[in-house]
């Protein structure tokens, strides 16, 4: 698989999140310039976190209509792999690549911090449940109009949801006020990503914590399964 990282103006995860994936994991990335009208022959397509376009309007508003996110709307219409971290998930939103949308933090405050999160209603992930993953976002309180969110619950669409170190899913283990404690969905065909910790910032023994590393291993050995189930047939 190739990967691409779009940069748009005010991206400050692009760096960090090349650096998991090719230093780390081993994989061919590639940056796509918000500007850029090709997707440069890549499988996979990241949209990491920052502030893009210094999120004027509100988070992700205005970078739906950069150039290159009509190619990465054609490209997740032809079942193509996407994943939005923090203001990427916040894009693919703003989007309608995934439905519901991030509202400001029930504190109405900018937190940054370790939480920890659980995987729910899939099995790729393995035996590890329970990660802790840094969340740094102003943005982040997942909602969805009841119809949308039963609709999700129903079609097994929340991958993450935020929790106690034990897994205890509470309000005490909620940072920002999400509906049911979500911190990541996939749109129904489980070929689009949007999660607002950041995995990225967790994938080197030098910080103490690989729990990023194995979230991203795991989705994209998910995505793979899923392109080889799809050829054979």
């Amino acid at each position: 698989m190739k990967f691409g990282v779009v940069v748009f103006p005010g991206s400050n995860c692009d760096q960090d999140m090349a650096y998991a994936l090719k230093e780390q994991l081993g994989k061919n990335v590639v940056f796509l310039w918000h500007k850029d009208k090709s997707l440069k022959g890549c499988d996979f397509i990241i949209l990491p976190g920052g502030f893009s376009y210094g999120d004027y309007l509100r988070s992700g508003a205005i970078a739906q209509f950069s150039p290159i996110m009509q190619k990465i709307k054609m490209h997740a219409e032809n079942g193509g792999f996407v994943l939005g971290i923090c203001n990427g998930f916040q894009i693919l939103c703003e989007s309608q690549l995934l439905p519901g949308t991030l509202l400001r933090n029930k504190n109405q405050k900018f937190i940054c911090k370790n939480v920890f999160i659980k995987t729910i209603n899939t099995s790729a992930f393995g035996q590890k449940k329970i990660y802790k993953i840094p969340i740094a976002h102003a943005e982040g309180r997942y909602y969805a109009d009841p119809a949308t969110l039963k609709n999700i619950i129903n079609k097994k669409q929340i991958w993450f949801k935020y929790c106690a170190e034990n897994g205890e899913v509470n309000i005490d283990s909620n940072p920002n006020g999400s509906l049911k404690n979500i911190a990541g969905i996939c749109n129904e065909k489980k070929t689009i990503f949007g999660m607002m910790p950041h995995p990225e910032r967790a994938c080197d023994k030098n910080l103490n914590n690989i729990d990023g590393q194995f979230i991203l291993e795991s989705i994209i050995d998910f995505c793979k399964k899923k392109r080889a189930d799809f050829i054979q047939k």
